[in-house]
C-alpha cells in the first residue's frame, strides 16, 4: 500500500509545478518588450504511477516539472531569414537607384541633359546660324558647350561618389559579418556549456538571442543553419549538447560549434583595377586564411549582393572573347612580355567608344588561370581577298588586297606584366579558352551607366570633332575640334588625332594602343573644351569651302541636324537628343522594380515575422489569464498542504491506543 504521507508529497510535488509556471509567467511578463524573446512555457507530465498492490491497481503520485522550454517555430524562423535576405538586397537598390534618379533629373527643380543639350543645338546654334561670323555669338556658343560638358563632368562625380559609398557600404557590412560570427560562436559555446550539465536545462535566452542575431545577419547575406546533437564517440550516446552550423553565400560555413572564420576586405591597386570608370581602391573580400570570398557568386544574397550589383554591375556587358594566339612583345625597358590575342565578338566590343577595359592594366584570366597585363591594343582587321581558287589577291606592288565588303574581325591584344606579377608563363594551351577580365553581371549599375555615358560623350565629341575640322573658319583657317579631354596621365590635353578616326576601309586594318591618343582616352569625367578654343572663339569653324563668304553657316546647318538626325549620330538607335531618354528609361525601370520588390519583400516579410510572433510572441492578455490559473493552481495546492496536515495533526496527535 502507498505511504500514508503520500498524499503530501503529491500536493508537494503540485505546489512546485504551480511555483515554477507562475516564476516563468513572471519572467515573460517581465520580456514583452525584449526584442527576440520567445515566450517560455512550463513542460509538465503526471508522475509514473506507484503500484500499491490494492484493488484499484496504481496511485497517482503527483505531477514532474520536465523543462522550461521557449515556444518556437524553426519553419518561420527560416522562412523569416530568406524574405529578410531579398529585403536587404532591395534596400540597397532603391536606395541607390533614387539617388541615380536625382543625377539625371531633368526637371523645374533641377537642370539637366535635355535642358543643356536645347541650349546647345537649338538657342545657341540659331543664334550663330544667324550671325556666324560674330565673335560674341561664338563665345556664347561655346560657352554653352562648356555646360554641356560641366554636366558630364558633374554626373559622373556623383556616380563615383555614389560608388564609392557603396564600396564603403560593403566594409561595413563585412566588418558587421565579423562582429556577429563572432558572438554566435561564443553563444554557441555557452549554449552548450548549460546544456550539457546533465541538469537537462535548455538555455532559452541564449538561444533567442542567437537566433536575432541570424535575423540580422540575414539582411546583409543568406543564411543557413542547422543543428546536430553531439555524440559520445565511445558509446554513441547524446551528451545532451549540439553542434550549430552556420553558412552563408550558398553554402559557404562562417560559424562551425564554437569556431568562426572571419574576412577582410582587401583595397584593389592599380594594376587590379577592372573597369575604366572605377574609382581606385575598389575592395575585394578574402577569408582570414587568404581564399577569395566570392562576391560574384548567383546564390550571394542579402544587401552585399545589393551593393555588389550596384557598385560592380556592368548589364553582363563584361570584357569576354576567346583566345585565339599568344606570343612575345619586347617593350620600352628592353624586357621581353608575353602577350595574348582575344576575339570577340559581341557588338559592344567591336566599337572602341563603348570600350570600358582598365586603363592602367589589370587582370585577365585566361581559361582557369588568372595573369596580370600592364596594357592593351585594339585590333579591327578586315580579310584579304581571295580569287576563285581561294589565293589571296594582292595589288600591283604585291601587298594584300583587303575585302572591303566583308565583315571585320575584331580582338584585342594584351601584354601581359613580367614574373613579379605573373608567376608562371603563358603557353600555347590557352589557345582556344575564353578570356574575361570581369564577372559578368546582369545587373544595371554604377560601371553601366558611367560606360553609358562615355559611349555618348565619345560619340557626340566625334561626330562634331569631325564635322569641325572638315569645314573653315571665317578666315577661311581649317576648323578645330572644339571639344578634348582635360586629364590623362602626363597632365597634356587630348585633341583626338585623325589616326584614330573609324574609317578601316582606307587601309582594311586599325590597330589602337590603351596608351594612344583617341577617343577611348575621353570620358565624361575629363569632357572639356579644347583650350584653345576658350581663348579664341574665332577658331570655331562655321562654313564648309574657303570659297564662301564670311557670313557662309552651311557647316552649322550639319551641326544641328546632329541633335536629331540618326544618321549624323546614333546612340542606342537613338539621336544624340535622345540620350537623358534612354538613360531614364533605364533608371526608371530599375528604380521602379526596386521599388515594388523592396515593398514586396518589406510586407512579405512583416507578415511572416506577424506569424512567428504570434508563435513566439508574449501576449499580455494571454500571460495575464495565466497568471490567475496557475495562482489558483498554487493556491489548491496550498490548501491541499494545509487539509493534509489537519489530517496528520488528528492522525498522529489526538489519535490514542
Amino acid at each position: 500500500m502507498s505511504s500514508t504521507f503520500f498524499g503530501l508529497n503529491i500536493a508537494y510535488t503540485g505546489l512546485l509545478a504551480s511555483n515554477a509556471a507562475l516564476n516563468t509567467t513572471s519572467n515573460n511578463i517581465s520580456n514583452v518588450q525584449t526584442a527576440g524573446y520567445s515566450r517560455q512555457q512550463v513542460i509538465q507530465q503526471a508522475a509514473d504511477a506507484i503500484r500499491v498492490f490494492q484493488t484499484y491497481g496504481c496511485a497517482g503520485a503527483g505531477v514532474e516539472t520536465l523543462s522550461i522550454e521557449r515556444i518556437r517555430n524553426e519553419f518561420y524562423d527560416t522562412k523569416y531569414w530568406n524574405n529578410n535576405t531579398q529585403l536587404g538586397e532591395y534596400s540597397i537598390k532603391q536606395n541607390y537607384m533614387g539617388q541615380l534618379e536625382d543625377f539625371f533629373a531633368d526637371d523645374g527643380t533641377k537642370t539637366g541633359f535635355k535642358t543643356i543639350f536645347d541650349q546647345l543645338m537649338a538657342t545657341g546654334l540659331q543664334a550663330l546660324l544667324n550671325n556666324p561670323n560674330d565673335s560674341a555669338t561664338k563665345k556664347q556658343f561655346i560657352g554653352y558647350a562648356e555646360q554641356l560638358t560641366e554636366y558630364f563632368n558633374g554626373t559622373s562625380s556623383s556616380l563615383k561618389n555614389a560608388q564609392k559609398d557603396l564600396n564603403q557600404e560593403l566594409k561595413l557590412r563585412v566588418d558587421q559579418m565579423n562582429a556577429l560570427a563572432g558572438e554566435i560562436a561564443a553563444l554557441n559555446k555557452q549554449i552548450n556549456v548549460i546544456e550539457m550539465s546533465g541538469s537537462g536545462a535548455t538555455a532559452n535566452e541564449l538561444r533567442d538571442r542567437r537566433t536575432l542575431l541570424i535575423d540580422q545577419l540575414s539582411e546583409i547575406v543568406d543564411v543557413e543553419t542547422s543543428e546536430t546533437p553531439i555524440k559520445d564517440s565511445n558509446n554513441g550516446r547524446e551528451t545532451g549538447g549540439n553542434n550549430f552550423v552556420l553558412k552563408i553565400a550558398g553554402g559557404q560555413i562562417l560559424v562551425d560549434g564554437n569556431e568562426y572564420k572571419q574576412l577582410e576586405c582587401v583595397a584593389r591597386t592599380s594594376n587590379q583595377k577592372v573597369n575604366q570608370t572605377d574609382i581606385d581602391g575598389l575592395y575585394d573580400v578574402y577569408w582570414s586564411d587568404g581564399q577569395s570570398f566570392n562576391l560574384y557568386d548567383a546564390s550571394l544574397g542579402g544587401a552585399l549582393r545589393g551593393i555588389v550589383e550596384m557598385r560592380d554591375g556592368n548589364n553582363s556587358e563584361n570584357f569576354k572573347g576567346t583566345i585565339t594566339g599568344v606570343g612575345k612583345n619586347r617593350g620600352t625597358d628592353g624586357v621581353e612580355r608575353d602577350t595574348v590575342t582575344v576575339q570577340v565578338t559581341k557588338d559592344y566590343l567591336k566599337d572602341l567608344n563603348k570600350c570600358n577595359l582598365s586603363d592602367q592594366g589589370g587582370k585577365i584570366t585566361l581559361g582557369n588561370q588568372v595573369y596580370y597585363y600592364d596594357s592593351w591594343s585594339y585590333n579591327c582587321t578586315y580579310p584579304y581577298k581571295k580569287d576563285s581558287n581561294g589565293n589571296v589577291m594582292v595589288d600591283a606592288s604585291n601587298n594584300p588586297i583587303y575585302d572591303e565588303t566583308a565583315e571585320p574581325a575584331y580582338s584585342y591584344t594584351f601584354t601581359l606584366s613580367d614574373s613579379t606579377l605573373n608567376d608562371r608563363r603563358l603557353t600555347n594551351d590557352r589557345v582556344g579558352m575564353q578570356a574575361t577580365t570581369t564577372k559578368e553581371i546582369a545587373y544595371q549599375g554604377i560601371p553601366y551607366y558611367m560606360n553609358q555615358m562615355n559611349e555618348w560623350v565619345r560619340t557626340f565629341a566625334q561626330k562634331f570633332n569631325d564635322i569641325l575640322k572638315s569645314g573653315f573658319t571665317g578666315n577661311n583657317n581649317p576648323g578645330e575640334a572644339l571639344f578634348a579631354g582635360n586629364k590623362t596621365v602626363n597632365g597634356e590635353q587630348y585633341d583626338f588625332l585623325e589616326a584614330y578616326r573609324y574609317d578601316h576601309q582606307t587601309t582594311g586594318s586599325l590597330t589602337v594602343g590603351m596608351s594612344n591618343d583617341s577617343y577611348y582616352k575621353l570620358t565624361a569625367e575629363n569632357f572639356s573644351i579644347l583650350e584653345a578654343m576658350l581663348g579664341n572663339s574665332d577658331l570655331l569653324a562655321t562654313k564648309k569651302s574657303t570659297g564662301d563668304g564670311a557670313e557662309q553657316n552651311d557647316l552649322l546647318n550639319d551641326l544641328k541636324n546632329m541633335a536629331t538626325d540618326k544618321k549624323k549620330m546614333s546612340y542606342r538607335g537613338c539621336s544624340a537628343g535622345e540620350f537623358l531618354q534612354c538613360i531614364l528609361g533605364d533608371v526608371a525601370l530599375n528604380a521602379g522594380n526596386a521599388n515594388t520588390f523592396y515593398e514586396n519583400y518589406k510586407n512579405i516579410t512583416n507578415s511572416v515575422d506577424n506569424q512567428r510572433t504570434s508563435i513566439s510572441g508574449v501576449d499580455e492578455d494571454e500571460e495575464a489569464v495565466n497568471l490567475v490559473k496557475y495562482q489558483n493552481s498554487y493556491n489548491m495546492a496550498s490548501k491541499m498542504i494545509q487539509t493534509l496536515s489537519e489530517v496528520y495533526d488528528r492522525l498522529i496527535l489526538q489519535t490514542g491506543v
